[in-house]
């Protein structure tokens, strides 16, 4: 036999408090499931199959009725399961930023080495490029011309040039 759910008179003040300013169904519902577990006592099955909700709905709304005025404490954002702080990562991305900073070429290859070495085990690449992407770093295309073309040699060759191509006949 399931326990007899004991919802204080607070409680149920505040259901009939958010029953009478519901705005949507939702809210309504919400209130109307404390409500009647506390006048009718009904169990949390029946009070599921009439509210048409599952059972754990009317727990999770009691719950709800029960802390609507604490603050909530849950957030489900951010980074969870990361490696290094961000403060650590810049540390570590700061002797490659010298180098990157003065024009060189910097390839993620090395920068993976030293991240493996770093945190002593096996990481995918993708955990490295989304670290240089949290910091920022991109993908930089190199120049179109070479550095010792000429440009105006370039145009002297188009004009000068025979064209071996003759069109079909």
């Amino acid at each position: 036999m399931a326990r007899i759910a004991h919802i204080p008179e607070e409680e149920v003040q505040r259901a009939t408090k958010t029953r009478d300013e519901a705005t949507s169904v939702a809210a309504y519902r919400k209130a109307i499931s404390v409500i009647l577990r506390a006048k009718l006592g009904l169990d949390a099955d029946t009070l599921a199959e009439i509210l048409g909700t599952s059972r754990s709905t009317v727990f999770r709304d009691r719950e709800k009725i029960r802390n609507q005025n604490e603050a909530s404490t849950k957030s489900w954002g951010g980074r969870r399961h990361f490696t290094m702080t961000f403060e650590e990562e810049q540390e570590f991305l700061s002797k490659w930023e010298t180098e990157a900073r003065a024009g060189g070429v910097i390839a993620v290859p090395p920068i993976h080495a030293a991240l493996v070495e770093r945190l002593g085990r096996n990481i995918t690449p993708s955990t490295t490029y989304r670290i240089l992407a949290r910091h920022r770093w991109r993908k930089v295309q190199p120049d179109t011309k070479h550095p010792k073309s000429d440009p105006q040699a370039q145009e002297e060759f188009k004009k000068n040039y025979r064209k071996l191509w003759q069109p079909p006949t």
